[in-house]
């Protein structure tokens, strides 16, 4: 098909601007936001909403800030005609919101427009005409003359329905369909002779100028060159907002967003998720909290995010990719082991990030904090096979509160690691614990502890004598222990009595879990052999003591399976 003297494609041509200013600038405020979830978004929809969900949907917009909102196409079908319809007869719209419905350029569908909208306190007609010869030529049959004399009419139109309803704040939208394909020039012309036939743009009361990139076919940098072009050139350029309205097509709509804010533009059409035709539009969840990352205030409230996502997912029957950008489950997780330990690292010095870095936040691997999006710190690192020591410690100090010495690290990850590699799959946290108990708090071997009665010498209360009941391969033995101290003392017992050597206990590490008389401790001693490698028992108990020699038992344990092995 087509032919076959010239390539298929083509780099598309950009214009000439060469004294262009935005690679120099940077966003330093939001812009106007217009959600087009129920328009754009829904028409997409292989299930369109139904009109409970709809209005569900509408007040979700409304309770994340949104105070433009695209609602329907009410002349296109009888349901748009009756949610706007009901919007304003059951009074759904708060007071700052503006309703904004569609319309092409057509006498009788700008009738049903107005029909729609009869006493809306606040809307925007949007009114469109396609301008590309693409479209003008191959669609409409038309060509510039009469494409810019149809806008002119349809505004006039407008205009005088508008002064016919001075109790209602009607605004206009108007947009050069494919704008990013269409002569420059021409986009110019007509949109001027817009804003002559609008008649009443105001600063306070501006005409929306909506330049979208309806299908993406250019690069962003060529996005932002057009509208800092057609900026500079539009004569009345402080009467009207330049809004932007770009699709995903070439997956480049929120980096085409972001350079056409810093080339001039005012305000942002898009949806959650990127929802609409083909590939969709921008994603207003991805652009506003890319720019919250950067500082700014964007008056949209994402901090219920997951609620949000789910909320979405339940209405519109299309699941979030797990990946996608802040919503998705795995954007805050890590499983590789580096990161693991770099996040768990950093999180544990963000309070000196203010003085180092000379902002609030600032962590390794996370360029926003979750905390603000509404997700929950102890799901940032899970376990695989991948996954490291740091990893492993961080998910047990989150979840349950224990805080390993750094030397035991690398031998919960082996072990994690190992039982991760015989599953073949992500483990839980419950799971990682499991681990750990097994391990190193109840490892199997030939000693049990069944118990231990410490008490000090009458004569001098530094030393101690205590008696031990053990079972060594289920036989029974009670043996004397003294020493200085409850632990040296049970270390002395076991040497003396059942020849135990080839270690040393140099030092321990103890916590308590909990508060008060629930409370429980942990200890965790390492057993240093006489080759020179470490070699961890955990104990816990509510007595300290009692914890601390669980876990000598538990390393002695330990030891013997290491000797076997």
């Amino acid at each position: 098909m087509g032919n076959t003297n010239v390539p298929k494609y083509a780099y598309p041509a950009g214009i000439d601007l060469p004294e262009r200013k935005w690679p120099s600038k940077i966003i330093s405020r939001s812009p106007t936001w217009c959600s087009v979830d129920l328009r754009d978004g829904n028409q997409a929809l292989p299930n369109p909403l139904s009109p409970e969900k709809k209005l569900e949907y509408f007040q979700l917009l409304c309770e994340i800030g949104f105070k433009e909102i695209e609602v329907a196409f009410p002349s296109a079908s009888q349901d748009d005609f009756d949610f706007t319809r009901r919007l304003i007869e059951e009074n759904h719209i708060p007071a700052d919101v503006f309703i904004m419905g569609l319309v092409q350029c057509r006498e009788q569908l700008i009738e049903r427009t107005f029909e729609a909208f009869k006493g809306a306190p606040r809307a925007i007609v949007h009114v469109y005409i396609a301008t590309s010869e693409l479209h003008m030529r191959q669609v409409f049959n038309l060509d510039r003359k009469k494409t810019l004399a149809a806008a002119v009419k349809s505004i006039k139109q407008v205009r005088a329905l508008a002064d016919s309803m001075p109790d209602n704040d009607i605004r206009l939208q108007f947009s050069p369909e494919e704008f990013t394909d269409t002569d420059p020039g021409f986009s110019l012309e007509i949109c001027e002779a817009v804003f002559d036939a609008w008649g009443k743009a105001t600063a306070e009361k501006p005409l929306i100028l909506n330049l979208p990139a309806t299908v993406e076919r250019r690069p962003p940098n060529q996005y932002a060159d057009l509208i800092e072009w057609f900026c500079g050139k539009f004569t009345r350029r402080d009467k009207v907002l330049i809004s932007l309205h770009s699709h995903n097509d070439q997956g480049m709509a929120v980096a085409a967003t972001e350079l056409s804010l810093l080339a001039g533009a005012d305000r942002v059409e898009g949806t959650l998720f990127g929802h609409g035709e083909r590939t969709g539009n921008v994603d207003l969840v991805t652009l506003a909290n890319n720019l919250q990352s950067r500082g700014i205030d964007t008056g949209l409230d994402f901090s219920i995010l997951e609620r949000i996502s789910e909320t979405v997912q339940r209405l519109t029957g299309m699941p979030i990719y797990y990946r996608q950008p802040y919503a998705g489950e795995y954007v805050f997780t890590a499983f590789s082991g580096s990161h693991q330990d770099a996040i768990r690292k950093g999180l544990k010095q963000l309070d000196s990030a203010a003085n180092t870095f000379g902002m609030g936040w600032k962590v390794p691997y996370l360029h926003i904090d979750p905390s603000d999006l509404g997700r929950e710190f102890e799901r940032l690192i899970r376990i695989n096979s991948q996954s490291g020591k740091g990893g492993v410690a961080w998910v047990l100090e989150q979840e349950y509160g224990l805080e390993l010495p750094k030397a035991m690290h690398p031998e919960l990850g082996r072990a994690v690691q190992a039982y991760s590699d015989s599953v073949g799959r992500e483990i839980t946290s419950a799971e990682v614990f499991a681990v750990f108990e097994k391990n190193f708090v109840n490892p199997q071997g030939s000693y049990k502890l069944i118990s231990y009665w410490p008490r000090p010498d009458e004569d001098d209360p530094t030393f101690v004598h205590g008696e031990i009941l053990l079972e060594v391969n289920g036989e029974r033995k009670t043996i004397r222990a003294n020493g200085n101290g409850p632990i040296s003392a049970f270390v002395h017992g076991l040497r003396e009595s059942l020849g135990l050597t080839g270690f040393a206990i140099d030092d321990y590490d103890e916590q308590a879990v909990g508060k008060g008389a629930d409370a429980t401790a942990y200890c965790y001693v390492p057993l240093r052999l006489d080759d020179g490698r470490i070699i961890f028992g955990a104990g816990t108990d509510t007595n300290i003591d009692q914890a601390a020699v669980k876990a000598i038992i538990s390393g002695i344990n330990r030891m013997e399976s290491l000797a076997k092995n």
